[in-house]
């Protein structure tokens, strides 16, 4: 027994297996003794990598435990450790030796120690079976939960292994034998793979979970299923095991059985009464997992349990598709026949079993399939069929079935190409010769006029060219697009192909649609150059020019082929270069700088007159270089005396601002670093920004540093007065914003707007940079500089936007406690737009006192949150002393008459029911709460007001023009509020400045009031409304019968003076801010006063 494990090699267990897969690692196999001669040095390799070894290694393979005593005795350091973090107690458990393992555990060795898998000498011993080295491990603390990097416990090695006495030792001291490792599985997971029964019946025994599943959500009776493990499953299902169960997707117990063939695995379940025709996530069936595997034997017991023949998957595949695509799906290909599969029927895409078979270049199953009746010549969807599809792939024995079963050569698949064009577009020149039939007009085009011999150069094969070159077919024939077979065997690179089309006797020089010749398209795509030299070599002209003015020098340089541009430039000489009258749009130079092709750039600057040659913006190489980041081409640019001072034509912005704009900051050194060159690096573009403020912009922090390491300026002002410190403040770029103040950046300084950084970085939320500008603010230099033009201060931006964190940071300084400012607070600000958080805030830091804070026009916070409609921060004010029937010094309006005006339902719900606001309030036109509401004909305000009015007084109330609110609902339409105000005692005999009653206040002007006045009067003499005909108005006269309507009394607007936005109307770096303007008011007959925030 010793000496049979002594001969074993010590390798590492439980290597990481396929994903799908639990681990299994079986015993290492012992070397057999052989003769020969190779086995012999094997057996002296062996040898001398044992003498390689440690002395106690050697011990401990060699099994003598007394060498192993005397070692350690000798001061032999018994936790040594191999390449691999091995140590000699992870050998002896390998081994299995009780006594070498009890010896090195008493002198000092760790018993849970982990090799560089994390491995533990409990993990090896129980991987060996050995319960007399688990039991020794076990006696000295030897963890039982220690994982390995699959994240696997001594328990799950024993499952696999079939350690089953090992198991029985562990499983006492574990706590959970339902532990998963790395992919979700527990022991009986592995158990259930390895097939190992009597390890499953032990787990069950101890309490594991049999429907526990693992990230894929398969149970161990997948993985039983899987292997076809029968007696496991018998023992699973008898348990209690679900046997339809799915995993994530939709695989069940029988697909896993089915796809790995394993019939009585299927047999055994189809007897439980499984579904057979149950679907996974893609709709197949246990069926078609059969077919595609070539599981003939699993096929025959599916079909014999009744599976559906003829099903198909979420494509539209059924299971003849699958066998007629699988290697080993011939005899499933027969039985599926034999049981009534429907031999034509075609998938979503159009696809039949046949186009299958010849996608996969299945032969026997075409032939199967064309003498079982197959249409030869069925289209999928894309127009292929099976022809086509055989040629695309190149299956020649397909071909010659089909074309012997009658299948047509001509027919026109995808973009109209015949099976010809195909077979040569993919180089299968035997295809293509059993494809030539006698008939057939070789140059016969497809959709986009392109001839089979467009296709064969497009390919690059030769013998296919050559081939069709030879049966007669013309290589001057244009498709669509104007090019000929030579444009696409150069735009390939296909060399051999260019050679034979040019050696036929093909133009060099034709032009394409676009006036691309080939030796463009060789230009950009070759790059040995081979193509080029050969069409240079037979008379290509390097000067033509296509229809954008480009000439293949272009394309080389764009493209970046050295070669091909060295052979154009040595043809064509540096007139091409230096031609002044070029209707190019931009420069080779600019191409191949833009593009960062420095070996293409060398060789133009090596021709070129001028480096500084510039784009129809005013662009030079330098600046794409530099906004592209290209640091090679810059240098080279600059070498050969490039200026990085040009300025562009549309905004004059130098190299430099290119550079620093795209966060390019070795391309910036190497600007600033030319001594030949006077470098201006506060040099300002047309908008008056300087490189550092394009950097700080950005956020490009290294650029940053870059230009202020040179000097850069960091109080220049843009053409709106902003530093590189605004731009930074916006951005909210703090290491930008602390580089620039440790330059002495200005925290005060304003904009034409008198903003500051500090206001910005309020008003754009960035408490990080606003923290900044604080710790560098002189508090009483400052103080004068807190307010903008408009009286704003930093607190009120801060709060009009709703930045909690920055309002926080603001009220921590003493000094925004006290600033004023405009009188418009910042309490105004947070809750005009609903910044409850904030408000709240502010109350609790400056008092409740400031609830009641008007603005110039005697306005609350209140007024405007009602205004708003916010609820909740007029609750807020509300609970904090506001008062709720406080008006206005301009238009003296109540809180409850602004959210009436502006039929601000839920505030005005809140007013008259928890503020109990005072609804005989009138403004200065007399109106109250109730006559605006229905002015502006809202209708549920006007109710809720009428909710809670009870005295007649109100209800009947006047006016500066005499109307009560009867009038003013009659007028605009409202019928609820009319019928409710009739019902609360309103007077329809009331009369306005006009003479006019309720009803006659309906009429849409005073020409028709006083018509139906008088029609009314005429209709009913007797009637009270008789008295109508002795107003003034009313009276018959001429006077009367030719009135003219005065004019109508107009309303003034009113605004509050809240903060303007915060940029102007050009294309800045502010985000913008909402408009707050005025609103015009109704100005028809008889209409009240209204105003508007």
């Amino acid at each position: 027994m010793r000496s049979e494990r002594a001969s074993r090699v010590c390798i590492v267990v439980l290597e990481e297996v396929e994903e799908d897969e639990p681990s299994s690692s079986p015993p290492p196999p012992r070397p057999k003794s052989s003769p020969d001669r190779r086995s012999h040095h094997a057996s002296r390799k062996a040898a001398a990598a044992q003498e390689d070894k440690p002395s106690l290694l050697r011990a401990i393979f060699n099994l003598e435990p007394d060498e192993v005593r005397s070692l350690i005795f000798k001061k032999e350091d018994v936790n040594i450790q191999d390449n691999e973090k091995r140590t000699p107690l992870h050998a002896a458990a390998y081994l299995g030796d009780a006594e070498i393992i009890e010896l090195l555990i008493l002198s000092g060795a760790r018993v849970n120690a982990k090799d560089n898998k994390w491995l533990t000498p409990l993990h090896r011993a129980v991987a060996s079976c050995s319960e007399d080295a688990v039991a020794v491990l076990l006696k000295h603390s030897a963890d039982v939960n220690a994982r390995d990097k699959n994240w696997q416990t001594p328990l799950h090695v024993a499952a696999s292994n079939k350690a089953v006495r090992c198991a029985e030792a562990l499983v006492p001291l574990l706590s959970n034998v339902n532990v998963s490792d790395r992919a979700g599985r527990t022991a009986l997971h592995h158990a259930a793979f390895s097939g190992h029964v009597e390890m499953v019946k032990l787990l069950l025994s101890r309490g594991a979970n049999i429907n526990s599943f693992d990230k894929k959500d398969r149970r161990a009776i997948h993985w039983g299923a899987y292997m076809g493990h029968l007696e496991v499953v018998k023992l699973l299902v008898a348990s209690g095991a679900e046997v339809d169960c799915k995993d994530k997707k939709a695989y069940t117990p029988l697909h896993a059985a089915a796809s790995s063939g394993m019939s009585s695995t299927v047999h055994y379940l189809l007897g439980l009464g499984i579904h057979v025709n149950e679907a996974n996530a893609y709709g197949n069936t246990p069926l078609h997992l059969a077919c595609y595997n070539g599981q003939d034997v699993v096929v025959s017991e599916l079909l014999d349990a009744g599976a559906h023949v003829n099903q198909v998957n979420e494509r539209g595949f059924s299971a003849l598709h699958f066998a007629s695509s699988s290697r080993q799906g011939a005899l499933c290909q027969e039985l599926l026949l034999a049981h009534g599969a429907h031999i034509n029927m075609r998938s979503k895409d159009g696809k039949t079993p046949l186009h299958m078979a010849a996608t996969h270049g299945r032969f026997s199953c075409s032939q199967a399939l064309i003498q079982n009746g197959a249409e030869i010549d069925c289209e999928d969807k894309s127009r292929n069929t099976a022809l086509h599809i055989a040629a695309r792939y190149g299956h020649e024995l397909i071909i010659t079935a089909l074309i012997k079963h009658g299948a047509n050569t001509t027919k026109r698949g995808i973009h109209g190409m015949f099976p010809l064009h195909l077979a040569a577009l993919s180089g299968f020149s035997d295809c293509c010769r059993k494809l030539l039939s006698s008939g057939f007009d070789i140059d016969t085009p497809d959709d986009f006029g392109r001839t089979c011999l467009h296709a064969a150069a497009a390919g690059g094969n030769l013998e296919c060219l050559n081939l069709l070159l030879n049966i007669g077919a013309d290589f001057n024939r244009k498709d669509n697009f104007g090019r000929t077979p030579l444009h696409y065997a150069s735009a390939n690179c296909n060399y051999q192909c260019v050679f034979a089309l040019v050696g036929s006797g093909a133009s060099v020089n034709e032009r394409d649609q676009r006036g691309c010749s080939s030796l463009h398209y060789a230009a950009a795509a070759d790059t040995d150059g081979k193509c080029v030299e050969y069409l240079l070599r037979n008379d290509a002209d390097p000067g033509v020019r296509d229809k954008q003015g480009y000439s293949p020098v272009h394309y080389a340089s764009a493209y970046g082929r050295t070669l091909c541009l060295e052979l154009l430039m040595e043809t064509s000489g540096t007139d091409m270069l230096n031609d002044s009258e070029s209707q190019a749009p931009i420069s080779p130079l600019h191409l191949a700088a833009y593009h960062g092709h420095c070996g293409a750039l060398e060789v133009l600057l090596s021709s070129l007159l001028e480096v500084d040659v510039c784009s129809p913006e005013g662009r030079t190489p330098l600046s794409l270089a530099c906004s592209r980041g290209h640091q090679e081409c810059v240098s080279l640019l600059l070498h050969h005396g490039s200026s990085p001072m040009t300025l562009d034509y549309t905004n004059k912005k130098t190299a430099l601002h290119a550079a620093a704009m795209n966060g390019h900051p070795e391309c910036l050194r190497l600007l600033m670093s030319n001594n030949n060159l006077h470098i201006n690096v506060d040099a300002q573009d047309s908008n008056g920004q300087t490189p550092l403020m394009l950097a700080v912009l950005n956020g490009h922090t290294e650029c940053v540093y870059s230009l202020l390491s040179q000097g850069a300026s960091v109080e220049n002002q843009d053409r709106w007065g902003r530093t590189a410190l605004h731009r930074g403040a916006v951005t909210g770029q703090e290491e930008c914003v602390e580089a620039l103040l440790q330059r002495g950046a200005s925290v005060c300084v304003g904009d034409i707007r008198g903003r500051s950084p500090l206001h910005l970085a309020s008003a754009c939320g960035r408490v990080g940079a606003l923290g900044a500008l604080l710790q560098a603010t002189n508090t009483s230099h400052a103080q004068t500089h807190l307010t903008d033009n408009q009286g704003y201060t930093p607190l009120h931006w801060a709060c009009y936007n709703g930045y909690d964190a920055c309002v926080e940071v603001l009220l921590d300084q003493e000094v925004f406690k006290k600033v004023k400012g405009n009188s418009f607070s910042p309490l105004h600000c947070a809750v005009m737009n609903d910044n409850e958080g904030v408000a709240e805030m502010l109350i609790d830091s400056l008092g409740a006192a400031i609830v009641n804070t008007m603005d110039s026009k005697g306005r609350t916070p209140l007024h405007a949150a009602a205004f708003s409609d916010h609820v909740e921060c007029v609750s807020l004010l509300l609970s904090h002393g506001a008062q709720a029937n406080i008006v206005d010094t301009h238009m003296r309006r109540s809180p409850l008459m602004m959210a009436a005006l502006n039929g601000q339902t839920n505030t005005v719900e809140v007013m008259v029911s928890s503020a109990k606001a005072d609804l005989t309030l009138q403004d200065a036109q007399r109106d109250t709460a109730l006559h605006l509401a229905c002015s502006k004909g809202h209708e549920t305000s006007a109710l809720l007001i009428l909710e809670k009015v009870s005295d007649r007084n109100v209800i009947n109330c006047t006016n500066a023009s005499l109307q009560t609110p009867l009038h003013v609902a009659a007028r605009k339409g409202l019928t609820v509020v009319v019928q409710e105000l009739l019902g609360k005692g309103a007077s329809v005999l009331a009369v306005d400045e006009n003479g006019y009653t309720p009803a006659l206040a309906c009429a849409p002007n005073r020409d028709v009031a006083d018509c139906l006045a008088l029609i009314l009067n005429s209709m009913m003499p007797t009637s009270p409304m008789v008295t109508i005909a002795a107003l003034p108005a009313l009276s018959l006269t001429q006077t009367v019968i030719n009135h003219h309507p005065t004019n109508n009394h107009v309303s003034k607007g009113v605004a509050f003076d809240t903060p303007p936005p915060l940029r102007p109307d050009h294309a800045s770096y502010c985000r913008p801010e909402r408009p707050l303007s005025s609103v015009s008011v109704d100005d028809e007959l008889n209409d009240s006063d209204s105003e508007t925030y």
